[in-house]
């Protein structure tokens, strides 16, 4: 397995784990308090998962990488609650994890299955090094 597959098959893992984790979360192992629907909480942060889906399904490199911005959500997100609800903090330490695989992963295969595709910024800036 190449560096980019491994990448693939990293962000992958992330992205399917927060797609199951995030409804189990906030339907059934921690419901929201106070009179809140578990329904729309869930679908709050169930819904942003959603947008890059069929890119990452067709291994979109274009996809993966902007993706990564929506797993900074997620990160922030875990790490909020870590530092602030003692009672969730197992579930936040499960979704840090994952949103971990998923943003390194997005990153690294944007990178290599880039190079491979011969879309470099390098490229780009050693041509205007030339044009000059």
């Amino acid at each position: 397995m190449n560096k980019t597959e491994f990448f693939k098959l990293l962000a992958k893992t992330g992205y399917f784990g927060l797609l199951i984790f995030v409804p189990a979360w906030h339907l059934w192992l921690s419901p929201p308090a106070l009179g809140i629907s578990p329904w729309l909480v869930t679908a709050l942060w169930f819904v942003p998962l959603l947008f890059p889906l069929k890119g990452i399904l067709q291994s979109n490199p274009y996809t993966y990488a902007w993706s990564a911005f929506v797993a900074l959500l997620y990160l922030m997100h875990s790490m909020v609650i870590l530092l602030t609800d003692p009672a969730q903090r197992m579930l936040a330490v499960v979704e840090l994890i994952l949103t971990c695989l998923f943003l390194s992963g997005n990153i690294y295969f944007a990178k290599y299955r880039g190079r491979e595709m011969g879309l470099s910024i390098r490229k780009k800036k050693a041509a205007q090094k030339i044009n000059k």
